[in-house]
C-alpha cells in the first residue's frame, strides 16, 4: 500500500472514531472527502439534461454520480418519517431544507468515498448556504457545471417526459413552481462560485453539449 493510500485510510478511520464521539455535530469534523478526488457540482433547471450528461461523464471518467433528486425520491419511497415529510414538500414544488439534503448527501458520500475516482453532485447546491456548508464539512468543489436552457425548452422537455415517467412532479403547475424556485436560488449560487463555474449551452444536441463538458473537466484535470 502506498504512503498516500495508507494516510487516507487512517483519515477515514479517524473520521469514524470522531463521529462516534459526537464531534461531527459540534462542527469539529475535518472534511470527509479525499482532496485529490475531483468534486463537481452539476447545476441546471429541471429538464436541462444534467442526468444524461452525468451518465456520459461516468462512462468516460468513471466518476461517481450522486443525484440529490434521486436521493430524495429514494427516501420518499422508503416511507420513513423523513420520507413522508419530504413527499409533502416536493409535491408543493418547494425546496427541501438544507439540513436534510446535506444529511442524505453526506450519508451517500461516506459509503462511496473509499473507491470513487471523482464525484458528480447532480442538482447541488440549491442555495448558496448549501454550497458553503458542503465545502466546510465535506470538501472543496473543483468545478461547477451550469447547464443553461430556456424555460420554454425545459417545460417542453418535462411535459414530454411526463408521458412515460409517471412522476407526480412532472405536471405543468408543479413545473412552473419548480422553475420559479430554481431561478430565485440559482443566480446567487453562480455569482458566489463564479470562479469555479463553467456555463454550458444546453440547447444543442447531447453530443455537442458533452463536448463542452469534456473541455471543462479536462481543464481542471491538467
Amino acid at each position: 500500500m502506498s504512503s498516500s493510500a495508507h494516510s487516507w485510510k487512517l483519515l477515514c478511520s479517524l473520521y469514524l472514531i470522531l463521529s462516534c464521539l459526537g464531534y461531527e455535530k459540534q462542527g469539529k469534523m475535518p472534511p470527509v472527502m479525499n482532496p485529490k478526488v475531483p468534486i463537481i457540482w452539476v447545476l441546471g433547471g429541471p429538464g436541462s439534461g444534467k442526468g444524461t450528461q452525468c451518465d456520459k461523464i461516468v462512462e468516460k471518467y468513471g466518476f461517481t454520480h450522486i443525484s440529490t433528486g434521486d436521493l430524495l425520491r429514494h427516501e420518499v419511497a422508503s416511507k420513513s418519517d423523513r420520507g413522508l415529510a419530504l413527499e409533502a414538500t416536493m409535491k408543493e414544488g418547494l425546496l427541501v431544507t438544507s439540513e436534510v439534503v446535506m444529511e442524505l448527501l453526506a450519508e451517500k458520500i461516506k459509503k462511496e468515498m473509499n473507491t470513487a475516482k471523482g464525484f458528480l453532485i447532480d442538482g447541488y447546491p440549491r442555495e448558496v448556504e448549501q454550497g458553503r456548508q458542503f465545502e466546510k464539512e465535506i470538501g472543496q468543489c473543483d468545478l461547477v457545471l451550469y447547464f443553461e436552457c430556456k424555460d420554454e425548452t425545459l417545460i417542453s422537455r418535462l411535459l414530454h417526459r411526463a408521458e412515460t415517467s409517471g412522476r407526480e412532479d412532472d405536471n405543468a403547475e408543479t413545473i412552473k413552481k419548480r422553475l420559479n424556485t430554481f431561478h430565485s436560488h440559482n443566480d446567487p449560487i453562480i455569482q458566489e462560485f463564479a470562479s469555479k463555474t463553467k456555463r454550458v449551452d444546453a440547447e444543442g444536441t447531447v453530443d455537442a453539449i458533452f463536448e463542452q463538458v469534456v473541455s471543462s473537466i479536462d481543464a481542471i484535470s491538467k
